[in-house]
């Protein structure tokens, strides 16, 4: 009777731990689905062999962290496939902002303290967002410290975002429902229509850990998994902040411009 009662106290915190952190005990290796399926390990879970950056990333128990100052950590063993499915998990500090970078210039899967920042605030620059451009259907967040499951499938004109497991964002940037807020992104930068970047994690001077980074190509062939997910609504305060947030960052960029003339 003892012996059973041992047994289930284990397995009860084992059940705790996933719940907690949401991911598997080995992050760092590929699941023999992975291995089906095509993925590669972007990150080894000993050093950042394959990565650059300017001594201020650093690989601890089997984590990426921040160091210090000094720009984003890049992948420069090659560039992200134009279609693809990219895997990893990520945690932040409180009040923390950092970003998955995965398709050239403002092309960010947001990673973020969605309560104590104040990005949160707007559902199209928080956790999970295609960055200014389209918020998640919800805040699927684990509280801070937690390790949070993040997930982007890309093919062809289509974009899904997901986070802890749930599909947060399923666009295709063609769809005019949707012409508005890839407008804003182009107004902010950004072109979906872009390929050939490298996967950059952004160093916002905040404290931010990454593990599990894996990424397979998918075929032109593929069949995705469609579903109509419904961005968050944005209020009429949090739009017109937006909108004056915009208009900073169009009044700099011509001013940038008119310097280089």
């Amino acid at each position: 009777m003892k012996k059973q009662i041992a047994l289930i106290c284990l397995g009860c915190l084992v059940l705790l731990q996933f719940h907690q952190t949401g991911c598997t005990s080995e992050p760092n290796q590929l699941s023999e689905q992975e291995q089906l399926q095509g993925f590669k390990l972007l990150f080894n879970g000993k050093d950042l062999s394959g990565w650059q950056h300017s001594g201020n990333w650093k690989v601890e128990d089997g984590i990426i962290s921040r160091a210090g100052k000094g720009g984003s950590l890049v992948y420069e063993t090659e560039h992200v496939p134009d279609n693809f499915e990219l895997k990893f998990e990520w945690k932040v500090g409180e009040g923390s902002n950092s970003g998955v970078y995965y398709r050239p210039g403002q092309y960010e899967y947001q990673i973020l303290d969605n309560n104590k920042h104040v990005d949160g605030k707007n559902p199209r620059t928080s956790a999970a967002s295609i960055y200014f451009c389209l918020p998640p259907s919800h805040d699927a967040t684990r509280p801070v410290g937690d390790w949070n499951t993040g997930r982007i499938v890309c093919q062809g004109t289509v974009i899904q975002h997901w986070l802890n497991g749930e599909k947060v964002i399923d666009l295709d940037y063609t769809d005019p429902r949707y012409a508005w807020h890839v407008e804003l992104l182009a107004n902010r930068g950004g072109d979906l229509a872009d390929r050939g970047a490298k996967l950059s994690l952004q160093d916002h001077g905040d404290p931010v850990w990454y593990r599990g980074i894996k990424m397979r190509s998918i075929s032109d062939s593929e069949k995705l998994k469609r579903s109509d997910v419904k961005p968050a609504e944005l209020s009429d305060t949090v739009m017109a902040a937006e909108q004056r947030k915009l208009q900073q960052i169009m009044e700099k960029r011509a001013r940038q411009q008119q310097k280089k003339k």
